[in-house]
């Protein structure tokens, strides 16, 4: 019987069908987590053969001691997995401590966490990406900017997201932007015009793929936390031929094995020299995990598969052993946040799309910045379906004159 490490089991909440699908598969899985023990869902403490609760995952110490405890208990762990983007650094070091060699160490980590090492790996995939140069000084963001052309991207070089992301329009945004530089490591890229298109998925010990999809985002991930636009998104029906091309020859270029995988990339909305021709491929960032909040759930409504299930017996057998043959549709996120008239209640929303509702909740407070408070999930077998539940979750109250 494996033993699995799992570092905060309890959140994302979901996460727990990770827990119980390894359960099932026979592995054992030990628990880690600053989260009282009663405060852990029942079918997680159900599914957890141990939990030690720590005063803080950030505390090192007390996590090393933790992974220690269950090898004195149960002897070497064979796994040490978060499958959050939080806590990768804190996976690695761990499997670099306790000679753990199914995933990532502290010397392997650094290629998935800075954004400017990641250039290197899509090059050698062959994918094109934007230009960028390190944050350093007014000066070189100026001879940047006159090289590139505004608008300019600014972000840390390691993050989530679009957290911390800024657009710079003109000169006079740049220097706004260096009168407070941030006290970590940032760069600066070219803008690409273009429509987030993802593959994600989960690849075995050999870096074969097991499953697949991909989900768009239509409107700017940076606008979406910066600006407080809509944030919504939708799970193709099937992954376009040159996103798996692409994404395939990433996962090769980074040596990718044993993992869930979430790789983003721009479909360019228009042509941008040295990137391509409108409808191209141009790579964004590489995630070593699942794709945020909801999205698992969404990959098994879209296509009528379980994914927690999926990782579970890659985990276990290396291989899939349950077959899905279910059908498959286009999966809709919309994330709408407290506090705007919205004409229709999420109650109400829910109601109205009948059986085409999957998920109707609230986003943990946590995530709800770039996410939105509201959940409000549902699967359609038409983009334009799609585009009238996005209306429709986000059709604002007229103001009264």
């Amino acid at each position: 019987m494996s033993n699995f490490v799992f570092i905060s089991p309890n959140f994302p909440e979901a996460y727990r069908w990770f827990c119980i699908r390894l359960r099932e598969n026979g592995v054992n899985v030990l628990g880690v987590g600053d989260a009282s023990y009663d405060e852990l869902h029942p079918d997680l403490k159900r599914a957890l053969t141990e939990y030690y609760r720590v005063d803080s995952l950030e505390n090192y110490d007390q996590v090393l001691r933790a992974v220690g405890y269950y090898t004195g208990q149960y002897g070497k762990i064979d796994w040490v997995e978060s499958n959050n983007e939080y806590w990768l650094e804190l996976d690695a070091a761990l499997r670099t401590d306790f000679n753990i060699t199914t995933g990532l160490k502290s010397d392997e980590i650094e290629k998935y966490k800075s954004k400017m090492r990641m250039k290197a790996y899509y090059r050698q995939a062959g994918i094109p990406c934007a230009r960028f140069a390190p944050v350093t000084d007014r000066e070189a963001g100026l001879a940047f900017a006159r090289k590139v052309g505004y608008p300019i991207i600014v972000k840390p070089d390691s993050g989530v997201g679009a957290i911390a992301t800024w657009k710079l329009k003109c000169d006079a945004d740049l220097e706004a932007f260096f009168q407070d530089v941030p006290p970590v490591p940032y760069l600066m890229e070219e803008y690409v015009p273009g429509v987030v298109t993802t593959y994600d998925g989960i690849c075995n010990s050999r870096g074969e793929v097991l499953f697949a999809a991909s989900h768009i985002t239509r409107n700017s991930i940076m606008d979406m936390v910066n600006e407080g636009i809509p944030t919504y998104y939708y799970v193709d029906r099937a992954v376009p031929a040159d996103v798996e091309a692409a994404g395939k020859a990433v996962l090769r270029a980074f040596g990718a094995s044993s993992r869930f995988f979430h790789l983003e990339f721009f479909r360019l909305t228009e042509e941008k020299p040295g990137l391509g021709k409108r409808g191209d491929i141009v790579a964004l960032e590489v995630n070593m995990r699942p794709a945020g909040g909801y999205t698992p759930d969404m990959l098994n409504f879209s296509q009528s598969v379980d994914v927690y299930q999926m990782w579970a017996d890659m985990v276990a057998f290396d291989e899939l052993r349950h077959r899905y043959d279910g059908p498959k549709s286009y999966c809709v996120y919309a994330g709408r946040r407290d506090g705007k008239p919205y004409v229709r209640t999420l109650d109400q929303l829910e109601q109205q799309c009948g059986a085409h509702a999957r998920l109707f909740t609230r986003m943990p407070d946590a995530l709800a910045g770039t996410m939105g408070n509201q959940v409000a999930i549902a699967c359609y077998d038409t983009l334009e379906e799609v585009d009238r539940f996005v209306q429709d979750a986000f059709a604002l109250q007229a103001e009264e004159e």
